[in-house]
């Protein structure tokens, strides 16, 4: 069960195809747009009502880009998610009525424990960002950075009291109608909570409990195995190009975002693809070429780098083909991973689309294809992530539930 944008959803196909491979009947259950990323997987689905994009593109969505700092965007995403979450518990509640395990990611976590102690079902929390307190940084969805160690700690516990409030006024009718007392479920404190993203790149950090685990990464079902014939030959008509996409991210102004990349690509002499994105995004011209939905295991190993928003989907995927990145983030945990790929040396700098200008980007897009340290950075870490299976962890971690 998970909720939320396209890389809130994408890991976890290729997780439900490794437990099918392994004997599970297995269903998604998440918002119906995200239907087609199950075909062929042998996963099958439950839709959920609420439609993200539609959602992000309302007044109420957009305003999200009206507050400059993480805590301001928080209390707003707050706002909205309340507004929502008691559109999908009845879906919730009926899908996990044919169910013996509930695999929970940390968006719908409060409602699905709560689903799971009233039907009497085990329950497992597989979150895609790291979401407990710790000291070692700030709260990712706070855009990461650090407030000192007490600041990252009680930072993080302000974020859990947020994650409340979400779900406060849809869990008292949910629990009554389970037949449960008022108040609020919660794991065991022994109970594993499985992170889905790699410790190459988030170290476990040392003052985590013994249950929370980092698994390495769950990479998304891919149905297709070979790139659009169109995307095919614009590869092979030149030098490898500079991918760009903000995926599921939507943005204030596409047009001049557009005219921006297309700029910065130019000057720095890179032929782009530029993925249309949520966003919007588009460009002419025989060095563009303008994607839809490409896979970006495909993709992104035949580029010369890749630009986007460092949603953790995407950030995984940069990683993973062993290509520099410019990170442009926009909001959320955006810039903790954008963070996490300037520490790690595979991208020069991380641009907040706020403050992002062509000259900037060319800048930094002119330093990640041709400093060769970048690239040697990126295929080291691609190789080593590559060796990772972060499925096997979680699929061992169910058959014990069972």
């Amino acid at each position: 069960m998970t909720a939320g944008s396209r890389g809130d959803v994408a890991p976890f196909t290729g997780l439900g195809h490794a437990l099918v491979r392994a004997g599970h009947e297995v269903t998604l259950v998440t918002h119906e747009r995200f239907a087609p990323l199950v075909d062929g997987s042998g996963v099958g689905f439950h839709p959920l009502p609420v439609d993200p994009r539609a959602e992000l593109e309302s007044a109420r969505g957009r305003g999200l880009h009206r507050s400059a700092t993480g805590a301001g965007k928080l209390l707003r995403v707050v706002r909205m998610a309340r507004a929502l979450v008691g559109r999908m518990a009845d879906d919730v509640l009926t899908a996990a009525r044919g169910s013996d395990v509930l695999l929970l990611s940390a968006s719908v976590a409060p409602l699905g424990h709560t689903v799971a102690e009233g039907l009497g079902l085990p329950a497992l929390d597989l979150p895609l960002q790291p979401i407990a307190p710790t000291r070692e940084f700030a709260p990712p969805i706070l855009g990461g950075g650090s407030f000192g160690g007490l600041g990252n700690r009680l930072a993080g516990h302000g974020v859990e009291w947020a994650v409340d409030r979400v779900f406060a006024p849809v869990l008292p009718e949910v629990r009554s109608r389970l037949g449960l007392p008022p108040g609020r479920t919660r794991p065991p404190s022994a109970a594993p909570v499985l992170h889905g993203f790699s410790p190459l790149v988030v170290p476990r950090p040392g003052d985590w409990p013994p249950a929370l685990d980092v698994t390495g990464y769950w990479w998304p079902y891919d149905r297709e195995r070979r790139l659009p014939a169109a995307v095919r030959d614009f590869l092979d008509a030149g030098p490898p190009p500079v991918f760009v996409g903000l995926g599921s991210a939507t943005v204030p102004d596409p047009a001049r975002l557009s005219a921006q990349v297309v700029r910065a690509l130019r000057r720095a002499g890179l032929r782009g693809v530029i993925q249309r994105g949520w966003g919007g995004l588009a460009a002419d011209g025989d060095d563009m070429l303008t994607v839809d939905e490409v896979p970006h295991s495909l993709l992104f190993p035949e580029t010369a780098a890749v630009v986007h928003h460092c949603g953790a989907g995407t950030t995984a995927a940069g990683v993973r083909a062993g290509v520099p990145a410019v990170p442009v983030p926009v909001q959320f945990d955006e810039s903790f991973w954008a963070g996490r790929l300037v520490t790690l040396g595979v991208a020069p700098a991380a641009l907040p689309l706020r403050r992002l200008t062509a000259e900037r980007l060319a800048a930094a897009l002119v330093r990640a294809t041709r400093e060769p340290g970048f690239g040697e950075r990126a295929r080291e870490l691609g190789a080593r992530v590559r060796e990772e299976d972060g499925t096997r962890r979680v699929v061992e971690a169910v058959a014990r539930l069972r």
